[in-house]
């Protein structure tokens, strides 16, 4: 038979005497113990027995399960988390002590876990301010808007899911824009076009399309059209309610909306999103299921956030070969920072060297939280002989444990990867792929020693 442990519950006791207005001699006396004996209690010298926690719950009337709850465990394993960080890594923390320290001194350990909460919120505007070539950039403010709301647009989603229904029910979306625009859709090389993809001809009531574009691109920039027109009202409505610090911004977030609703056209969210189930977040069977890119289809992914018909939540990126981000949506609490370039350990970076091969990985960032991530590249232009293609990687990471739910992750999990958010926020001290010192760290300077690191830093 397993022998029970004694209870300690000392700070949990002074702080309800504390909330009840009682001195010690008052707590004493309802009891029927000496005022001595409720100050050792207090302190934690002696532990509490069965008979005085039924004791308080009578005299005090509360719930006996919520009083002797163990959050002393929740602060243990909070301040486990905060003391992972590769800052504290040189020195020796027993989880005895860190158990002690949460059940003993809960007033420590929450003042603890705010101060570094303060510390890595400030670390991390202080790496972006340093980074940053403007703080008022349209295209930041732009994917911010996009972050805040979460990357769902509840009355685009809607009306495209309509006008998605009226395309299925005439056939095309070409016969769709005939029918009820009197547009044609015309498909013209690309010298004719002079360099666009797409462009709209007022005057003769034509839209002209690229014809060196695959088939998922000349739909989404059919889809797109659409999007403008028959969307136009709930696209302005969203514009209107915010109130963007430039013009541009207001463009740019328009024409991010355009996009959402042209996806939202070719992959309507309730189809999508049973599609996505069914599939278990096949990329590749999803874009061939509803005639998209792979791009296109990951894109969708991160605007699975309607109200009763939530999905996965994912981060997408989207990189070049020298590391620039073309475009970031955030749906999944991922701590990418804003500037200064990722981490290349992450395999965004490397799977330009397997084109067209889906890498997954296990990521784990310095504050012990585990992302699952899955890369690939995926190619732009080139339709045409003569014609250099774009190359850019791209890749969805989601919280670890909603992976099993991906066909990516159902034979398990790769052994996990630590990565930095970037350089300027990661104090992982042996890191041979450091670009930059931390912030906060002084550089030590030895000329009689060089390690594998480029940096080594006077604390270690």
């Amino acid at each position: 038979m397993a022998e029970s442990r004694p209870l300690y519950l000392g700070p949990r006791l002074k702080r309800l005497r504390r909330e009840l207005g009682l001195t010690q001699q008052a707590m004493a006396a309802d009891l029927a113990i000496s005022p001595s004996y409720v100050a050792l209690l207090e302190r934690n010298q002696r532990p509490l027995t069965a008979d005085l926690l039924l004791r308080l719950a009578k005299s005090y009337k509360f719930d006996l399960t919520d009083f002797a709850g163990e959050d002393s465990e929740d602060y243990a394993r909070r301040i486990g988390d905060v003391l992972r960080d590769p800052i504290f890594a040189d020195i020796d923390l027993p989880a005895l002590e860190v158990a002690d320290l949460a059940t003993s001194f809960p007033g420590v350990s929450e003042a603890l876990l705010r101060l570094y909460s303060a510390y890595s919120r400030e670390h991390r505007l202080l790496a972006e301010r340093r980074d940053s070539p403007d703080e008022n950039d349209p295209v930041a403010e732009a994917r911010r808007f996009v972050a805040r709301e979460r990357n769902y647009f509840h009355a685009i989603d809607t009306r495209a899911e309509e006008v998605a229904a009226e395309i299925a029910r005439k056939g095309s979306a070409a016969e769709w824009l005939r029918a009820t625009t009197g547009v044609r859709v015309r498909y013209l090389p690309s010298d004719v076009m002079m360099d666009a993809l797409r462009r709209y001809d007022r005057h003769n009531e034509q839209l002209l399309i690229d014809d060196t574009l695959d088939g998922a691109s000349r739909a989404f920039q059919v889809a797109t059209h659409i999007a403008y027109t028959a969307l136009r009202g709930e696209i302005a409505q969203v514009i209107r309610a915010e109130d963007f610090a430039s013009p541009t911004a207001a463009a740019l977030v328009r024409r991010a909306l355009a996009s959402y609703g042209a996806a939202a056209i070719l992959m309507p969210y309730d189809r999508f999103a049973r599609a996505v189930e069914a599939r278990s977040y096949d990329i590749e069977a999803l874009s061939r299921a509803f005639g998209t890119s792979f791009e296109q289809v990951a894109h969708r992914l991160t605007t699975l956030n309607k109200p009763g018909m939530l999905r996965v939540p994912f981060f997408f990126i989207r990189v070049d070969m020298a590391g620039n981000v073309s475009k970031r949506l955030d749906g999944a609490g991922f701590p990418f920072a804003g500037h200064g370039g990722g981490c290349p350990l992450w395999s965004v970076h490397s799977v330009f060297r397997t084109p067209g091969e889906i890498v997954t990985q296990l990521l784990e960032l310095p504050d012990g939280q585990h992302f699952f991530s899955i890369a690939r590249t995926v190619r732009a232009g080139g339709g045409k002989f003569g014609e250099q293609p774009v190359l850019r990687a791209i890749a969805l990471a989601c919280a670890a444990e909603h992976a099993p739910k991906l066909i990516y992750a159902q034979k398990g999990l790769p052994e996990a990867t630590p990565i930095g958010v970037t350089c300027r926020l990661c104090n992982r001290p042996a890191c041979t792929a450091r670009a930059a010192p931390p912030v906060g760290r002084d550089i030590l300077s030895d000329d009689w020693r060089r390690d594998a690191a480029p940096f080594g830093f006077d604390d270690q």
